[in-house]
């Protein structure tokens, strides 16, 4: 039982997470959870930091998709100004939230990573739906009245993880993020000036 509750890594926050790793890896969707993942959960839109990760994350031409146990509405207002695909009231940690996300889009299990906070929902769902997952550190303390009861929980699981040696956490300076994310923004802007002006260079190469 306590191994489908282990993550295969995990880190202080999605900022921390090695995408280079991940693309280098064959992974081409992160599967993520929403509330105390991405945002706290009484958070309506993502903040600038996270949109920044999400610029560098789509630079890697990684796809994005929120799976989340919260309702439509919730989702949906986080997601649609961002773009990106969501499975709300996904029922986790039963797998076929994770399956439906994968199917609906057209990605197998080895093309995923999923990011979650919660051992017994993020965690153990992503691990019987055979997806390698990332244990996201919450980004807030406080949570509703189930979700406390899982905290208390997980506090044995933690204990265990970290008598065996399991548990090696991943920090990365936040201001890393903001200097990964302009140079990302930079590349994207160069892309697309590229295919704007496709012959721009052959130009400049004929005034030298």
């Amino acid at each position: 039982m306590f191994n489908r509750l282990y993550p295969k890594q995990f880190v202080a926050s999605v900022f921390d997470i090695d995408l280079q790793e991940l693309k280098d890896r064959g992974v081409r969707v992160i599967l993520t959870d929403l509330d105390n993942t991405l945002v706290a959960w009484d958070v309506p839109h993502a903040p600038e930091l996270l949109l920044m990760w999400l610029e560098k994350v789509k630079s890697y031409g990684f796809d994005v998709i929120v799976v989340s146990n919260n309702n439509e509405n919730r989702v949906r207002t986080f997601t649609e100004p961002l773009g990106l695909h969501y499975v709300s009231r996904a029922r986790k940690p039963l797998p076929s939230g994770f399956k439906a996300a994968l199917s609906k889009y057209g990605y197998s299990p080895k093309e995923a990573i999923f990011l979650g906070d919660q051992l017994f929902t993020d965690v153990l769902g992503a691990n019987m739906a055979g997806i390698h997952v990332i244990h996201v550190q919450p980004v807030v303390k406080t949570d509703g009245l189930v979700t406390k009861f899982n905290r208390m929980l997980e506090k044995v699981v933690f204990a265990h993880m970290k008598r065996r040696g399991k548990y090696v956490l991943i920090t990365k300076k936040v201001e890393e993020l903001a200097v990964d994310a302009q140079r990302a923004k930079v590349a994207v802007a160069e892309k697309i000036g590229e295919a704007m002006h496709p012959h721009s260079k052959d130009s400049h190469k004929k005034d030298e």
